[in-house]
């Protein structure tokens, strides 16, 4: 099973990346703690979580071709 991670904002500088695809994560929250474990700089940052354009509380299970975005806090004017 594959998905897609987009990034946003700071979390791009601290991935390096807009995007990865990752592999074997049955759902959001072994995404969370998967990319934390590699990034550790991840863990200091607030971020919001989405399941195909959705901003989901809690954990979703995930589907092969699912796309989830992590999103820091963002602000407009």
């Amino acid at each position: 099973m594959k998905v897609e991670i987009l990034l946003f904002g700071r979390l791009t500088e601290i991935l390096g990346s807009t995007h990865l695809l990752l592999e074997g994560l049955a759902d959001t929250n072994a995404v969370c703690c998967h990319l934390e474990e590699q990034f550790p700089d991840l863990k200091q940052v607030k971020y919001k979580v989405a399941v195909d354009q959705l901003i989901i509380h809690g954990n979703k299970r995930l589907t092969d071709g699912m796309t989830v975005a992590l999103m820091p806090p963002f602000s407009g004017g």
